[in-house]
């Protein structure tokens, strides 16, 4: 019995043990004693995972895909949770402890499952997981790349990211048309924000919603005053600000508002 990859689910089972192994060695098995994989599939990436001294856990939204690792993975039964990673809430499986993510990402989710990591970043100490290549390299690309954008501000605000290898499309079941990029994101020992997170989202997503433009331009919206607008940071476009510096922007931003 094998499962039939789905396209409406974005399905693209790994089929190389060597990469298989290298993602689950890509843990640090620091700081938590849980880990949750997305999107099991047929358990090549699990079954390296059961041999680290780790609680696995996995999360499978496909009913094929759950009955072939209750038959196959009998150690792991009672932790198979036949679900939607992006619909669960972690606390409710994990109560307060932490769990590190990990998994082959279906490509057309792989941005949400980001996003609703760094929501649950309290419980979230580590994640490591493989995404289109092109994605992943947009999360972890410092400033002043074409690339850089929501998704690297965002990520880096609260994890330290590292790109650790591509893979090619010969390796999956089926092939996707683009390789594949591995990263890994261990969170920042102080990761609250000195300023307040909703406005920092938004001075994010607003300013790269018209990247092309200066921040004075683009930011445009949020009602500043004409001093605050003089200010040397908002002639840059947003690509060319660091993390730090978006940062330092919204703590402007926020004590001009008020």
């Amino acid at each position: 019995m094998s499962v039939k990859a789905k396209k409406h689910l974005g399905q693209h089972f790994l089929k190389d043990e060597l990469i298989a192994q290298q993602i689950a060695d890509s843990l640090t098995e620091k700081r938590y004693k849980n880990v949750l994989e997305i999107g099991p599939g047929m358990g090549v990436l699990t079954k390296y995972l059961l041999k680290k001294p780790l609680k696995t856990h996995v999360i499978e939204i496909d009913t094929e895909s759950v009955e072939y690792l209750q038959a196959h993975y009998l150690n792991l039964a009672d932790r198979i949770i036949s679900k939607d990673f992006l619909k669960i809430n972690i606390e409710d499986y994990f109560a307060k402890e932490q769990v590190a993510i990990i998994g082959n990402f279906p490509y057309n989710i792989s941005t949400q499952i980001v996003f609703k990591t760094l929501e649950n970043r309290h419980q979230i100490p580590e994640f490591s997981g493989m995404f289109q290549k092109e994605v992943a390299q947009r999360i972890a690309e410092k400033e002043g790349s074409k690339v850089y954008g929501i998704l690297s501000v965002l990520t880096q605000a609260f994890y330290n990211v590292e790109y650790l290898f591509t893979v090619p499309p010969t390796v999956f079941n089926p092939p996707p048309k683009v390789d594949s990029g591995v990263i890994r994101l261990i969170r920042k020992e102080n990761y609250n924000l000195p300023v307040d997170e909703k406005l920092f989202f938004k001075v994010v997503k607003t300013a790269f919603q018209q990247r092309r433009k200066t921040l004075r331009n683009s930011l445009k919206t949020l009602n500043l005053s004409d001093s605050l607008r003089e200010d040397s940071i908002f002639g840059q476009r947003p690509e060319q600000l660091s993390v730090q510096e978006f940062i330092n922007l919204t703590s402007k931003i926020e004590k001009d508002v008020n």
